[in-house]
């Protein structure tokens, strides 16, 4: 069957963009494949620098003949009806119709048939409208058109069949016809070639210096420079990221290694990686004690006769100056301490609503001072301390050169200035951690002072009512909320929220609104929502924490766990499931009788009233199973917690086996209910049984 090569070439698309705009033209051409009625075998799209491109292998020479049933009136309608009917259809004759039975009477119908068009004439329109249907984070307009796109497009490259799709695409001002022709690498090969097909265009690419998969080049990268690195005895830093970047910013990767001179090592390993990586794309290599090497490793986008000895040189000239950068600002920096450039911070706005960076640095070190009272191990005196000069760096000429580096190189700062080791630690860690997959500090100064700084930014932001809203979050709270949580529970911090919450709301005292209690309940349910998420990662159900959150007044993030995971034990036995489902029965009727009687059966059952033993049995082991569970939550015991609820499974059974509620006796009746409403109270101890599902 016949395949489809879809190339768009342009100027270099930015390469992290280059993915999902990939991704986004297969998607926007197989919704059209799919709308047109055509099928396919395959589709695989593909993205370089200057080229996005899509094989479909498999295509049909045309669509299928569809048959369109329209049904008309009945036989026995007035006659101006069925006129109508066949006037709309352009049909003259109540003979051209169809006469059926159905359930309804008999009734007229017109069945077309719509012969589906030639593939070729389907395929333009549906090109061009993917096209316009992409979506862009930056775009831009260039020449004369009116067309935005994220760089100036010069052609669209349409073969099916083995030939140019006859169409052309509309630049609003501008016509790219659709063409069969492309060119490889700009400098290598930059003449223009024809293709008939996908297996036609992957070869002469690669002939024209163009390897047009991303996973192949990045491959290639990632065995160059390995095979380089081990040639001299050294290992390559393994950076994934950077990788994959790098593959998307050349289309013929060519591996080199360079020198990094000697006078530039004594600079920090993470002043020299920045300075290679950020700005310059380099990979750095290391030693075979982990140590940073004088050597690094290069993807140029092209070959030479030199064998890329001028490539090398040049990228050595540009490291040595960025370097010599970076080595002037460590030299400069050190000569004041970070306790005198503090002071600066009153200068630098942290937010219009909440003051400058100086303003901040006081809340984080009357809030760190605080929360060092829950987390052991923690000395006030260096906690405050090194709250003072957390933010110290950004005032220095290192973080901005290299922005980075803010926290790491305040360490190094204060460590030269004598500071304690965990002080400096603790002033690199406070951002930590910044995602999911990031460093998570253990040392309790850099704990206390990573939740203080935190927590203090999500709560200033929720005083002034800049809370995340859908998908937006400028001032990243979702990750800092994340990372609150991840220091809690990766560490077993017993701090409790509310508290840390109305410590923080306190010395935020002169912002606007600061005494709200909403706001912080607010906070905590936002909270809630987050370890939902976080722990959703991990394979923990959502509803079993709805279920332990929903009682309220939990708000050590530890604790929280140990009752979900508690919980999920439970559920997961025999008597467990078959208990939710006892309550589930219990809640619905009691709900279903209170909706009926319009009153609540919340009240406590009267044994006097009791006129079976299993009515008895029931109400004691609800009595006993109350206070074991009491006991064993008082005492963190939740796993005994969850052992008294076990207990309430046979009489439980034994209750629904026996007894019928909605006896005829009133008194009786009532006494039941109340039983039952009782069942769900006892529950409630351990969690909210009604937000569990199933």
């Amino acid at each position: 069957m016949p395949d489809l090569l879809l190339e768009l070439l342009s100027e270099e698309i930015p390469a992290r963009m280059q993915a999902r705009a990939a991704d986004d033209l297969r998607h926007h051409v197989m919704v059209g494949l799919k709308a047109a009625g055509l099928t396919c075998e395959n589709a695989e799209a593909y993205a370089t620098p200057r080229r996005l491109a899509l094989a479909v292998d498999g295509l049909p020479d045309k669509q299928p003949d569809l048959n369109e049933e329209r049904r008309g009136p009945r036989v026995d309608a007035p006659e101006k009806a069925i006129a109508g009917f066949l006037g709309s259809a352009g049909l003259t004759s109540v003979d051209e119709c169809e006469t059926r039975e159905t359930e309804k009477g008999t009734f007229l119908f017109i069945v077309t048939e719509k012969k589906g068009e030639a593939t070729t004439a389907v395929l333009p329109g549906l090109i061009s409208d993917a096209i316009h249907a992409l979506n862009w984070a930056k775009s831009m307009r260039w020449a004369g058109n009116g067309f935005r796109w994220v760089r100036p497009l010069h052609s669209v490259l349409a073969v099916f069949d083995g030939k140019r799709l006859d169409g052309q695409f509309d630049m609003q001002g501008e016509t790219l016809a659709f063409t069969d022709q492309t060119c490889g690498h700009r400098f290598m090969a930059p003449d223009r070639f024809s293709v008939t097909g996908v297996a036609d265009y992957k070869s002469k690419l690669t002939a024209a210096k163009v390897i047009l998969d991303r996973q192949e080049r990045r491959a290639m990268i990632e065995r160059g420079l390995t095979q380089l690195a081990e040639a001299e005895g050294l290992t390559v830093r393994n950076d994934p990221a950077l990788l994959d970047e790098v593959a998307g910013l050349v289309e013929w990767p060519v591996v080199l290694t360079g020198d990094i001179d000697r006078q530039f090592m004594e600079l920090p390993d993470e002043v020299l990686t920045s300075s290679m990586r950020a700005h310059q794309k380099y990979f750095s290599l290391l030693s075979s004690d982990g140590a940073l090497a004088p050597r690094f490793g290069v993807v140029a986008n092209m070959e030479t006769a030199d064998g890329g000895a001028r490539i090398v040189a040049g990228n050595e000239r540009v490291l040595r100056a960025r370097l010599a950068d970076a080595k002037f600002f460590w030299d400069q920096d050190r000569r004041h301490s970070l306790a005198s450039r503090a002071p600066a911070l009153k200068d630098i706005v942290f937010h219009a609503k909440l003051g400058t960076l100086d303003e901040k640095v006081d809340r984080v070190q009357a809030l760190a001072s605080d929360l060092a009272d829950w987390i052991p191990g923690t000395d006030k005196d260096r906690v405050r301390s090194a709250a003072r000069l957390c933010k110290a760096d950004l005032v220095t000429g290192m973080v901005g050169e290299f922005p980075d580096l803010q926290g790491i190189i305040g360490r190094y700062y204060a460590r030269h200035d004598g500071e304690h080791d965990d002080v400096a630690e603790a002033i690199a860690e406070h951002y930590a951690p910044q995602g999911p997959n990031d460093h998570c500090p253990t040392a309790p100064l850099s704990v206390a002072l990573a939740l203080a700084d935190k927590i203090d930014t999500l709560v200033s932001f929720w005083l002034i009512g800049e809370k995340p809203t859908g998908s937006r979050d400028p001032f990243a709270l979702r990750r800092a909320a994340l990372g609150v949580i991840r220091l809690l529970v990766e560490n077993e911090a017993r701090l409790p929220l509310r508290p840390a919450f109305e410590a923080a709301r306190d010395n935020a005292a002169a912002i606007k609104d600061a005494a709200g209690d909403e706001v912080l309940t607010d906070l905590l349910d936002f909270f809630a929502d987050r370890l939902k998420v976080h722990l959703r990662e991990q394979g923990v159900r959502h509803d079993l924490i709805s279920a332990v959150f929903a009682l309220g007044g939990e708000d050590d993030l530890v604790r929280l766990l140990a009752r979900v995971e508690a919980l999920g034990g439970f559920l997961g036995t025999e008597d467990g499931s078959n208990l939710l489902v006892a309550y589930k029965r219990a809640a619905n009727i009691v709900r279903i009788e209170e909706k009926k009687d319009k009153k609540s059966y919340n009240g406590g059952a009267n044994p006097k009233v009791f006129t079976q033993d299993e009515e008895e049995t029931l109400y004691k082991a609800l009595e006993k199973a109350s206070a074991a569970a009491n006991a064993a939550l008082e005492a963190e015991d939740f796993a005994g917690a969850m052992t008294a609820m076990a207990a309430l499974r046979a009489p439980v059974d034994a209750f629904f086996d026996q007894v019928t509620v909605n006896t005829e006796d009133a008194d009786v009746r009532v006494n039941r209910l109340r039983i039952l409403s009782e069942i769900g109270n006892t529950l409630h101890h351990v969690a909210d049984f009604s937000k569990i599902e199933g």
